[in-house]
């Protein structure tokens, strides 16, 4: 008996303990399956009770905050119901079930990962509004009521119970999995399965958090806040000072090529190809808001409302026809557009302002990783601050390269769209217009006749014209005016006087506005006299000509000069000719020519502007005919002349004004 006992396995044999451990891992594997197939359709079926049930009951609540509790949450249902499906059609097959399982997650997570990351971004907005309800006891009630009502569960925590479970519910995926990979025998084929599928949901993770991070950043330095100068230099520190200045050092050395600029291509042509669509969006809306100015001044002019003192006829029609045009059709297409272009374009263009602050706030930050990679380098280590410096630079830098493309994309899409109803808009009011006048068009005189034949008239009428216009230009250039007086600058006599006895009349020219650019160069105004030194520079170059203005030498542009003789006085003229000439006017030396075919008169203009400094004076733009009522003043002054000006009368400088010749026009038609 003896012998055959010790024969026998004892309770406590290691075959025993083996089973037996193996035995427990399968229930505990089993247990894990169940509790994440449990929870999978508990917390989907809480997710569609907030979806329908919970989200219709606070309809209380404006729809922009329920659009931020709410987020994505409909996206979430999509596809964590695809994954509930999938789950429950592996229990019909429990010898893979385990490997299937893990296959499942491989073929989700990148779902997981796109959904999720965009409600946990906006998750932070979300317990921001919630803070606001607290702050408002009576509504703050009425939302525990409706949430307690729908999910009981809920309980004291409210919407913020609802509102935190996906959150929860993605990052206990990888815990899950782990459970169900501690009690699965790693020599299987799912042991491999479910270690890729918890490596996959842990990146996830890391991803969102990442995800958030890059959000939070591009928050903070998105937001345009519109500061005094006052908050501005409020704001100016010891700290901020020293960042700048860091700043500023770290970009002097890399153009003088002390250290090295990080090259990133592929940002650089993402910045270029936003930039490129930042300056298609601006020029479109400065074009749209002059054609809005111009289409506003348009609509203000109301020829219908003129009394054309003509009692019938075509003239009545064409009055209806502008009132019809200008009261409706007009009317509407100015409100169309502002509302399907030019609000559109200024949306789109204040969405431009974020990544263009996120692009200024890289380079800064750039500017502080480049040096914070040399001190790394340097001294083999960072502080806290640093480090944190780092990581917001690669935030910025991943958020942009990440992002940018997409956002590339969707604003020329956008752009696009906009032109394509600009066009539209442009074709529905050429049909509207045509069809309101459709019954005046019938009226004109051409209506009967094909379309070709009347492109021809309209060809050959204008050709008829047009050499006409041929005719008078060519008849116009052979007809020489006479010598318009022009003024000299005023108290520039004595100057006048001196060039011309030390240089003589033949070296004088006059100048148009001339600005200088280089160090020799002269900046001048319009009508000054200047003396001829030399007709190059000391390159040899014709086009820069060296001249004495009487105080001051330089080189002035030869194209900018005209050969000036002095006029004889009216006295002198009067007697003989060739005596010594009168210096206060020069005028351009005239050529032999034809009599004149067009009688010329004469008026004065103003040579110069003049801003009026009292109400005794008015005011005068150059080139602006004036009518000179006095030649001097009340005193007898001749300095002064009283002239008017479109119905204003006043004092101006004598010297301002000179004579200028105004041919009369020529008589001429268009073809009937």
């Amino acid at each position: 008996m003896a012998h055959q006992e010790e024969d026998e396995p004892s309770a406590g044999s290691p075959e025993e303990e083996g089973q037996s451990l193996e035995d427990r891992s399968l229930l505990q594997q089993s247990l894990a399956i169940r509790e994440l197939m449990d929870t999978e359709a508990s917390y989907v079926h809480l997710l569609q009770l907030c979806a329908s049930d919970l989200r219709s009951r606070l309809q209380q609540l404006p729809q922009g905050d329920l659009n931020v509790l709410f987020s994505n949450m409909d996206e979430i249902i999509q596809v964590n119901s695809r994954f509930l499906h999938g789950l429950q059609e592996t229990a019909s097959k429990e010898e893979e079930q385990v490997h299937l399982i893990g296959n499942l997650f491989l073929e989700f997570h990148e779902e997981f990962e796109q959904v999720y990351k965009v409600y946990c971004a906006s998750y932070d907005q979300a317990l921001l509004l919630l803070e606001v309800y607290r702050k408002e006891p009576e509504l703050q009630r009425e939302i525990q009521g409706i949430v307690e009502a729908v999910v009981p569960q809920a309980g004291p925590s409210g919407l913020s119970f609802v509102l935190v479970t996906p959150l929860q519910r993605i990052t206990k995926y990888p815990l899950l999995l782990q459970k169900i990979l501690e009690n699965t025998h790693p020599d299987t084929s799912a042991c491999t399965t479910l270690q890729r599928a918890t490596s996959a949901l842990q990146d996830v993770n890391a991803n969102i958090n990442e995800y958030k991070m890059r959000k939070e950043v591009a928050s903070k330095y998105t937001k345009v806040q519109q500061l005094t100068m006052r908050e501005r230099l409020a704001r100016i520190n010891t700290h901020t000072l020293s960042k700048k200045t860091t700043r500023l050092s770290q970009m002097l050395k890399q153009e003088t090529g002390l250290v090295p600029r990080t090259e990133d291509k592929e940002f650089d042509d993402l910045e270029e190809r936003f930039q490129w669509v930042s300056l298609c969006v601006t020029e479109l809306k400065s074009n749209v808001a002059a054609y809005l100015d111009n289409l506003e001044a348009f609509l203000r002019f109301r020829p219908h409302e003129c009394d054309l003192d003509i009692a019938g006829g075509p003239a009545l029609q064409y009055r209806s026809l502008a009132r019809d045009l200008q009261c409706e059709a007009f009317l509407e297409y100015k409100q169309r557009l502002e509302g399907l272009v030019w609000r559109p374009l200024c949306n789109l263009a204040k969405a431009l302002v974020g990544p263009q602050n996120l692009i200024k706030k890289r380079l800064d930050k750039l500017l502080d990783f480049e040096r914070l990679e040399e001190k790394l380098m340097e001294v083999g280590s960072v502080t806290y601050e640093e480090e944190a410096a780092r990581h917001t630079y690669q935030a910025l830098n991943s958020l942009l390269v990440a992002e940018l493309p997409r956002f590339n994309q969707l604003t020329v899409e956008w752009l696009g769209q906009i032109l394509r109803t600009f066009v539209a808009l442009q074709r529905d009011l050429a049909k509207q217009v045509l069809q309101r006048a459709e019954s005046s068009m019938a009226q004109l005189p051409h209506h009967h006749i094909s379309e070709p034949a009347f492109r021809k008239l309209v060809e050959d009428t204008l050709d008829q014209a047009g050499n006409q216009l041929h005719s008078f230009r060519e008849n116009f250039k052979k007809v020489l005016p006479p010598p318009t007086t022009q003024p000299l600058l005023p108290g520039s006599e004595r100057q006048v006087q001196a060039l011309l006895s030390k240089y003589g009349p033949g070296k004088l020219y006059l100048t148009s506005n001339i600005s200088g650019t280089g160090t020799l160069d002269l900046t001048l105004p319009r009508g000054q006299v200047v003396a001829l030194l030399q007709n190059k520079d000391t390159k040899g170059h014709s086009s820069r000509w060296l001249v004495d203005t009487g105080g001051h030498r330089g080189y002035v542009p030869a194209g900018r000069l005209q050969l000036y003789h002095v006029v004889p006085s009216e006295k002198e003229l009067g007697g003989q000719v060739g005596l010594q000439k009168d210096p206060q006017y020069l005028v351009p030396e005239p050529d032999p020519a034809p009599p004149a075919s067009i009688p010329a008169v004469t008026q004065v203009v103003a040579a110069y502007p003049f801003v009026a400094r009292s109400s005794h004076e008015v005011s005068l733009q150059a080139g602006q005919p004036v009518t000179v009522l006095e030649a001097h003043d009340k005193k007898g002054n001749p300095e002064w002349s009283l002239v008017e000006v479109n119905g204003q009368r006043g004092y101006v400088p004598s010297g301002f004004l000179a004579i200028a010749p105004c041919p009369a026009p020529w008589g001429w038609s268009l073809p009937s």
